[in-house]
């Protein structure tokens, strides 16, 4: 093959790794501001116990979506290979199946947290002040669940399908019919928590409405078909889907955690504080999770063609736009922290708004770190190691904060809980990057049973 043919090569891949990065990204910043609206008009438009009580709730909300992630990455692996083996009818089949499996899945998650309502809001941290505002704003997201995992993961498939710009195009709608209510139901008819949630609800299902249709237009390459009921297929599915899940679930119980001891060390103050440091967080971790969705459908696919060039190619592209976007998020971190700070809580508080921002800014050397860490765990995963990317997730999103979050408020009480997160991210990636080294070093193609499965 000629120069020429290289360099030709190698920008059709850059062309085809960015037609689906740049809308993954696009799609997650979208999911995180209109997530941001939400505590934007709560805190302006109801106040910031309310603000505290929506944030004590976020780990549920993290816990619907780690069920979404369960689902959706696996069966998009799944679904990738195959569509790279010409393999479409097993394709369709692990799609449909997978669909079918979150509808039941969330139906059972339904019933059980309404008949535990108020033990789950007392688990979470609610207090004297805040239990009602929780408990109204669960019940209503709780009804909405099942669009909330379906709408989630039929994103990640119109991917997988080959329509990234559709992907972007759903979030946008359910961004704006989430921001249009918000205003509409928090602020004009003045409910509340419980106006927000219903507008992320509703939002949710204009979103799944519309990636369903998709589905069923003749130029999807997957569509719904019969099929028979296969527990080896559910469990490939969500044993490749695990990491990702568990990166989710245990930034809920990061939130948890936190909000506990910010309640034992600080006091409530320092829940409102710490829920303007998880909006923020939540607007980096989406587009490193964009940034890595973007590349998985193409690592799949490449996998499932067993090139192992094209892989590493991709993965160099990924890392390199890991790296910017680290860079980028925390010189604006930085650089406007009053402005991000004061967006969700007024100046007029002096004492609690120069608090903020100092945490915020402590805080904010994290985003440094973190991309790496997702895209490693994401890596693995893309390519049926789901070993692998199980062990990043647990340590960087449970192990390693516990244990730190620990020492940390023994040793230097509340002031030590904004540098967890810098510590933990930080030794994590120590060991994310011995993983890396020891899978790029041997054949990543060497366990051949796994794609004739």
């Amino acid at each position: 093959m000629s120069n020429l043919d290289v360099a030709a090569n190698k920008s059709a891949l850059k062309k085809k790794f960015f037609n689906y990065l740049l809308p993954s990204v696009a799609a997650m910043w979208v999911y995180s501001i209109y997530t941001m609206a939400d505590g934007i008009f709560v805190g302006r438009g109801v106040g910031s116990s309310a603000l505290a009580a929506v944030n004590i709730a976020m780990p549920f909300v993290n816990l619907i979506f780690a069920c979404s992630m369960l689902f959706s990455t696996g069966a998009s692996t799944i679904i990738s290979i195959y569509l790279g083996q010409n393999k479409n009818e097993k394709a369709n089949e692990v799609f449909t199946f997978n669909i079918i499996s979150m509808i039941c899945f969330s139906l059972i998650i339904m019933i059980f947290s309404l008949l535990n309502l108020d033990k789950i809001s007392l688990f979470l941290g609610a207090t004297d002040t805040t239990i009602h505002m929780v408990k109204d704003y669960l019940r209503i997201i709780i009804c909405f669940n099942g669009f909330f995992i379906v709408s989630y993961c039929l994103e990640v498939l119109t991917k997988t399908d080959g329509f990234p710009q559709l992907a972007i195009i759903g979030v946008v709608i359910s961004a704006i019919t989430n921001i249009i209510l918000d205003y509409i139901f928090v602020i004009h008819f003045q409910w509340g928590v419980k106006g927000a949630a219903f507008a992320t609800g509703i939002s949710q299902v204009a979103s799944t409405i519309f990636f369903t249709l998709h589905f069923f237009r003749s130029a999807s390459k997957l569509n719904f078909v019969k099929f028979k009921f296969d527990f080896s297929v559910i469990r490939r599915v969500l044993s490749i889907g695990f990491p990702d899940a568990i990166t989710e679930l245990t930034s809920g119980i990061v939130i948890l955690l936190f909000n506990q001891s910010i309640l034992r060390n600080i006091g409530e103050s320092g829940i409102v504080t710490y829920s303007i440091i998880c909006y923020v967080s939540t607007l980096v971790l989406m587009t490193m999770i964009g940034i890595t969705q973007g590349m998985q459908p193409l690592t799949s696919f490449y996998y499932g063609r067993e090139d192992e060039v094209t892989i590493k190619k991709l993965l160099n592209m990924a890392i390199k736009s890991i790296t910017f976007a680290s860079i980028l998020v925390f010189g604006v971190s930085m650089l406007f922290t009053k402005g991000i700070v004061g967006v969700f809580i007024s100046s007029d508080n002096l004492d609690l708004f120069n608090y903020s921002v100092k945490a915020f800014r402590i805080y904010s050397f994290s985003f440094l770190i973190v991309g790496y860490n997702i895209l490693i765990s994401g890596f693995c995963a893309s390519l049926e190691k789901p070993m692998n990317a199980t062990l990043i997730s647990l340590l960087r999103g449970f192990v390693l904060v516990s244990i730190i979050l620990f020492g940390m408020v023994q040793i230097f009480g509340g002031s030590g809980i904004w540098y967890v997160t810098i510590i933990s991210e930080g030794l994590c990636l120590f060991v994310s990057l011995i993983i890396l080294r020891k899978l790029l070093l041997r054949n990543i193609n060497e366990d051949t049973d796994t794609l004739s499965a």
